[in-house]
């Protein structure tokens, strides 16, 4: 039977974010997902969370790095960058992503409706935060997944990450660079990441002729 103090410190105890959430790989999002959330975003003019959206899925980096996103990291000249290249807040390495034309337009319209030409992406809208929130950002997420008629807690932010990645190791099954593009050190994280199964890697092969 607990004491009084273990009692106590049981009671003390911040109950963890994800309490009562499903926890586990989340899904990256299929084409026709992405394609329905991006419409929906530029019907309604939601012109941050646009180029939130399409910077998270052609950056495919942690929330963290990307919502630390700084205006320099993404535009230069006042012209949105082609490709850019930031250090890695988890293994302070760096890697490189592409900006597509349709992320570029919607960086462009973003930052001309935020002004200043300095500072993070997306400030934060609480006094208490220079930036976004990954917090934030997940909620975003699940109001986007769930406006798309997606099941809210099969997708996270993480699925953000992993959707272009997926569709690279399908269409390709190059792992070597589906790893430079995450910024991952071992190819075996990159192979967990991806959930690759043996049949995967058979199909691949199979699909070899020597």
């Amino acid at each position: 039977m607990p004491t009084t103090d273990e009692s106590n410190s049981s009671a003390n105890r911040p109950t963890p974010w994800n309490k009562g959430q499903l926890v586990g790989q989340k899904r990256p999002l299929k084409p026709k997902d992405v394609w329905s959330i991006r419409a929906r975003l530029e019907i309604e003019g939601r012109e941050r969370d646009l180029a939130l959206f399409n910077l998270a899925i052609d950056s495919k980096l942690r929330a963290s790095d990307l919502v630390s996103l700084r205006i320099e990291d993404v535009q230069v000249g006042g012209r949105a960058r082609e490709r850019a290249t930031i250090i890695q807040q988890k293994t302070a390495r760096p890697v490189q992503f592409e900006l597509t034309d349709g992320t570029r337009k919607a960086v462009q319209v973003w930052l001309m409706h935020r002004g200043s030409g300095a500072g993070f992406v997306f400030p934060s809208r609480a006094r208490s935060q220079s930036h976004l929130s990954t917090r934030q950002y997940a909620r975003l997420v699940h109001g986007w997944v769930t406006d798309a008629g997606l099941d809210s807690p099969a997708y996270g932010t993480h699925s953000m990450r992993r959707t272009k990645a997926a569709q690279i190791y399908r269409k390709t099954g190059n792992l070597r660079a589906v790893q430079l593009l995450l910024g991952h050190r071992k190819l075996e994280s990159t192979v967990r990441y991806l959930g690759i199964e043996v049949d995967d890697a058979l199909s691949i092969s199979e699909q070899l002729d020597l």
